[in-house]
């Protein structure tokens, strides 16, 4: 799907003002960027031009593609289908293990795009018969413009959105960003400030709020990434805190992706993470009470969803792909239990309409 073509026109972003000296300040993201004439956001794609800051990856998605939904790492939310993947240049936070640094490290006049309009996005879905779209690859916040755009066209065609984000966003942009979104993924990198500080070059606590925000005043369903890289965020203790802060802020419930890490980037003096690490994380938190955990990055039959009430796996799992579903509209069908989840397009219309009552502060 890559092609080069002539690009759309300029399209000016939200979220920003003007400040006393003329520099412009973008509020999208913690790193509330002052941006001089000529000079773009830490992100790359927020750019100073004439007093306005333009959104350069609106309608230029350097990455598409179809991907199995649990690619994303998404287990709860229709399994078994299939997603319209997308992403453009740029990214608010500074991994050093970055596995789509060709993308996210570049600006958006260095990446082979395409133009596509948020209309030939749906259309391309529904061409290819996907019910989903996924905003992913690079860090979608910041695009968040066009992900506001293709979200809503894809509501009124009848599909689901999903964020695949590092949660690293201001509250007066979420609201906006997420008004469309049904499911996400939002990776919590780590459990210390050290690590995001000199790892990701951002901070922990702006991530968390993120993580409340989605759990205590959207409808959206949402689940957790935690990328494993030996020596930085693997110890028993760590794995612990985590834990423990997701079963006391956002319930039992939330599904836990624990991942193995593979060299990359600038990152390339770290060993992959052994499988045992994996085992041993996940064996932690299930003991502490999360009722659904998974291993990701290796084969293990820690992909699989176990109930929490009879223990029967009730969705096998081989990498990506879903080998057998026994739910019953999101029900164990041996014990009649419900999984947490969103598995019928009745549920997902419920968690909409919630959402829409819901008053933000």
């Amino acid at each position: 799907m890559q092609l080069t073509v002539p690009q759309p026109e300029v399209h000016e972003a939200r979220w920003w003002e003007t400040m006393a000296d003329g520099r412009l300040h973008c509020y999208l993201c913690p790193r509330h960027c002052h941006i001089g004439e000529g000079q773009h956001g830490f992100c790359f794609i927020r750019k100073n031009e004439g007093g306005r800051l333009l959104q350069l990856g609106y309608g230029r998605p350097a990455a598409l593609a179809m991907d199995p939904v649990e690619k994303k790492p998404l287990n709860h939310f229709f399994p078994g289908t299939k997603i319209l993947s997308m992403g453009t240049a740029g990214c608010n936070m500074g991994c050093l293990f970055c596995q789509n640094w060709d993308i996210s490290k570049a600006k958006s006049d260095q990446v082979n795009s395409r133009a596509l309009s948020p209309e030939a996005v749906v259309e391309l879905a529904l061409e290819h018969r996907a019910p989903h779209l996924a905003f992913t690859y690079n860090e979608p916040t910041i695009w968040g413009e066009y992900v506001i755009d293709i979200a809503r066209e894809a509501h009124s065609a009848g599909l689901n959105n999903v964020m695949v984000s590092n949660g690293y966003i201001t509250r007066e942009a979420f609201f906006d960003i997420y008004r469309y979104i049904d499911a996400a993924n939002i990776d919590l990198k780590a459990f210390t400030e050290d690590f995001y500080g000199k790892i990701t070059m951002t901070h922990l606590e702006p991530v968390l709020d993120t993580l409340k925000w989605l759990r205590h005043e959207t409808g959206v369903w949402f689940e957790l990434t935690n990328l494993i890289i030996p020596t930085l965020n693997d110890g028993d203790s760590e794995f612990k805190e985590l834990c423990d802060w997701v079963l006391e802020n956002l319930g039992d419930d939330v599904p836990l992706h624990f991942t193995a890490f593979h060299p990359d980037f600038k990152l390339q003096d770290k060993p992959a993470t052994p499988p045992e690490t994996v085992h041993r994380a996940r064996a932690i938190a299930r003991s502490m009470g999360l009722k659904y955990v998974y291993e990701g990055n290796i084969y293990s039959d820690g992909a699989n969803t176990i109930c929490p009430g009879c223990k029967q796996v009730v969705i096998t799992r081989s990498w990506h792909s879903v080998m057998s579903n026994k739910l019953k509209n999101g029900c164990c069908s041996e014990c009649g239990m419900r999984i947490a989840g969103v598995f019928t397009k009745a549920e997902a219309e419920t968690r909409r309409e919630w959402a829409a009552n819901v008053t933000h502060r």
